[in-house]
């Protein structure tokens, strides 16, 4: 699949109050994400899943946003001060091929976003490494864009690299598997 890449002001169509309905972020990563833990959120845009997931993970904990686009970062970083969790978001600025951050982290969560990279394989074997022992990558595409095969070959190669399939949630108009790292 050719990386393409939505653009910042996309941010805006995803982020908005009738998504709560489809993909509410308490539900859908919530029975993961514990105070105390360090996740990820690659491809965070404008914080969609990363502002709930720093209330979750309280002021012990830390969300480290990873995005290709600064404008996403940026307003991200204006919503994380506005809810009151700039102290425990990180923001980062990836590569388009690679995260290249090595943080040990208990969950991540690669939502609609794999698909958009120019190297999955390599950002999933990036992933891999930082996940602590028992941790888990919940890894969700958009099904009316990513194919079941490409899908299946992403959760395939994660298996590859150590990963076990985990019973995960069901996510509205996606493909989605939860990955646990023994």
């Amino acid at each position: 699949m050719s990386p393409r890449v939505c653009p910042w002001w996309g941010g805006y169509f995803l982020d908005n109050p009738l998504r709560r309905l489809l993909h509410p972020p308490e539900k859908i990563v919530g029975p993961w994400i514990r105070p105390g833990m360090t996740v990820m959120d690659f491809g965070c845009g404008m914080g969609w899943f990363a502002i709930p997931m720093a209330r979750m993970v309280g002021p012990q904990g830390q969300v480290i946003a990873v995005d290709v686009q600064p404008k996403m970062l940026e307003v991200l970083g204006r919503r994380a001060d506005r809810a009151a969790v700039a102290d425990r978001v990180r923001i980062h600025g990836s590569e388009p091929g690679r995260i290249d951050l090595q943080v040990p982290c208990d969950f991540i969560l690669a939502f609609w976003a794999l698909h958009e990279t120019a190297e999955p394989a390599a950002i999933l074997a990036e992933m891999a490494s930082c996940l602590r022992s028992a941790g888990c990558l919940l890894l969700v595409e958009p099904r009316l864009h990513v194919s079941g095969k490409w899908f299946r070959r992403m959760a395939a190669t994660a298996q590859d690299l150590g990963l076990r399939p985990s019973p995960g949630p069901r996510v509205r108009l996606s493909r989605a598997a939860l990955l646990a790292k023994d």
